[in-house]
């Protein structure tokens, strides 16, 4: 029935728009009632999207049984199952596509979806990392760089109308990923804070709501008097 009322909805937005369809159209067309359709569907956004918890649900499934031995691996491994989804159904993803870049609310609802892919992928690193300092940042950055490059190259795909193999352009995303974040946290290059003025730095306290240009005129003495 999920699927039935996904299709129906999905022509419908075809035919008529997403904005001139109505959940009573949707259910008319698949014939069932309307408490059918928000048993399946809580909106019409979440129609157009209705593989998604699925895959979400698969990708946790397969991080919580990987490997700690590769981390980030695992998580470009993860990746790969949302665009096997894609993949199954090229026809319908390209129309996807095209349609989200057409209805900003659907947009908008697509980047809640993706933000919870990459926090999926975050939390997994997290509890490989850490939850504090450097570890909880590594993983935020490295869970943001999986989704771009996967997402980069996922896109290219539907932008050619779903020609050729889409995973060669997301392996190559994911493996310039692998190359930088694969290696040990400790080798990774840091970049010092840099201070000029021969390592002198200069501390003011100000209390709250002082005018900005009295902050500047007390730091502009303190540099001149050293």
């Amino acid at each position: 029935m999920r699927e039935v009322l996904a299709q129906a909805a999905f022509q419908l937005f075809l035919e008529r728009g997403f904005e001139r369809t109505t959940v009573d159209d949707i259910v008319a067309r698949a014939g069932v009632g309307r408490r059918s359709f928000f048993r399946y569907f809580p909106s019409k956004e979440d129609a157009v999207f209705p593989d998604h918890e699925r895959c979400l649900a698969e990708m946790t499934e397969f991080l919580a049984a990987v490997d700690d031995g590769d981390p980030v691996g695992a998580v470009c491994d993860a990746a790969r199952i949302v665009l096997r989804m894609y993949a199954a159904n090229p026809e319908f993803s390209v129309q996807r596509y095209r349609l989200t870049r057409e209805v900003p609310g659907l947009r908008t609802y697509e980047l809640s979806v993706v933000r919870r892919y990459e926090q999926t992928l975050a939390g997994h690193l997290r509890g490989r990392f850490g939850e504090g300092g450097d570890g909880e940042l590594r993983a935020e950055v490295i869970a943001a760089s999986v989704v771009a490059a996967h997402n980069n190259g996922l896109r290219l795909w539907l932008r050619s109308g779903g020609a050729g193999d889409p995973e060669v352009a997301v392996d190559h995303a994911l493996a310039l990923v692998r190359e930088v974040w694969a290696r040990p946290a400790d080798s990774l290059p840091v970049a010092p804070f840099p201070v000029s003025g021969g390592g002198e730095v200069i501390v003011m306290v100000a209390q709250k709501g002082t005018p900005m240009w009295r902050v500047v005129q007390q730091i502009e003495a303190a540099v001149g008097e050293n």
